[in-house]
């Protein structure tokens, strides 16, 4: 049954993006699949010169065999998400549950006044998700043009992993904007830690191999909520850390990596390994690396520090922007 699961440690944007597409690429797995919230997370994708933004497919959409599915559990805007099939050229293998929970425009305007409060993206995602709760919601069934592409996608999961074929699920968000374990009220419309997203796909526990938690070398924070020994917006830019959300363009803040909120992260998610994007950002003398023995001493500890304090192995370590901008030490 080889599964694995990848999801974000911090409070998202930490490359997760990145992580599938270079696993989808390496590990061939027959599908990709995604959970969580819905359009309000964005990942984005660089594939030599040209720049993917992605807010509804998995990432993992560059492997051109690998099927791209949305689980159950996730709400769709139809109008971002056909954009995205018809813009990245997956009309042949793209799926949608028949049970994903549709974003309507009532939704979006609902939500912009959650944008003035808790930092909601204003996708319409958390208004959505209420909906469902109260069973009101309309469905990926009741929406005709989504119906060449609905599937059973908990039943496509299982029988690929009953036949021994790989399935890489992507998660959204981070584990600190999960809406049960994060830093509420600041968080996103549901669970977003490993067993969330499994229960968004349909996929039982004893289903799952591995699960790898994605951290950034520093922690971002988009919007509002807590954050942790934030560094002044000054400091944040000569350190060359400053950054842009996806999806709403906002500046993201900064800290320091917290390995407090990483052990923790490890916890909720029964994480199995790690991977760390953005060490180039860190130490830019590993920019492009791709061999763990080509990195500088002052970069090796770093990484061995986050081994020692966590307990757990680092197998994929990014050192830049591009998919294989990557140093895989799995073996």
């Amino acid at each position: 049954m080889p599964s694995t699961v990848i999801i974000g440690g911090f409070f998202g944007d930490e490359g997760k993006g990145k992580i599938v597409s270079y696993l989808a690429l390496k590990d061939n797995p027959s599908i990709v699949v995604r959970g969580g919230a819905g359009p309000n997370a964005g990942h984005t994708i660089a594939d030599g010169d040209k720049i993917y933004k992605v807010r509804m497919l998995p990432s993992g959409f560059l492997n051109k065999s690998s099927k791209v599915m949305i689980g159950p559990g996730v709400v769709v805007n139809p109008t971002i998400l056909l954009k995205e099939i018809k813009d990245f050229g997956v009309s042949d293998r793209a799926f949608v549950d028949q049970r994903c929970g549709i974003i309507e425009e009532t939704h979006v305007e609902q939500d912009s006044v959650l944008k003035n409060t808790i930092g909601s993206t204003g996708s319409g995602t958390g208004p959505a998700n209420a909906d469902r709760a109260m069973r009101i919601l309309k469905l990926a069934k009741d929406i005709d043009s989504l119906s060449s592409y609905l599937e059973d996608v908990p039943t496509a999961v299982n029988q690929a992993l009953d036949k021994n074929k790989g399935v890489l699920v992507e998660g959204t968000q981070g584990t600190y904007l999960s809406l049960w374990h994060g830093t509420y009220p600041y968080v996103t419309s549901k669970d977003v830690t490993a067993s969330g997203i499994c229960s968004d796909i349909g996929l039982g526990p004893k289903k799952v191999d591995e699960v790898m938690v994605v951290f950034k070398s520093y922690v971002t924070r988009v919007g509002e909520g807590p954050l942790e020994n934030e560094l002044a917006s000054d400091t944040i830019s000569k350190k060359g850390w400053s950054e842009w959300g996806t999806v709403t363009g906002r500046q993201r803040r900064a800290a320091e990596f917290n390995y407090s909120l990483a052990k923790k992260a490890i916890m909720l998610n029964s994480a199995t390994q790690i991977a760390i994007t953005k060490l180039d950002v860190l130490f830019p003398s590993c920019a492009h690396k791709t061999s763990y023995a080509s990195l500088d001493g002052e970069a090796k500890s770093f990484i061995k520090n986050i081994e020692d304090k966590l307990d757990i192995s680092v197998t994929l370590i990014g050192t830049g922007p591009a998919i294989n901008d990557i140093i895989d030490k799995r073996g």
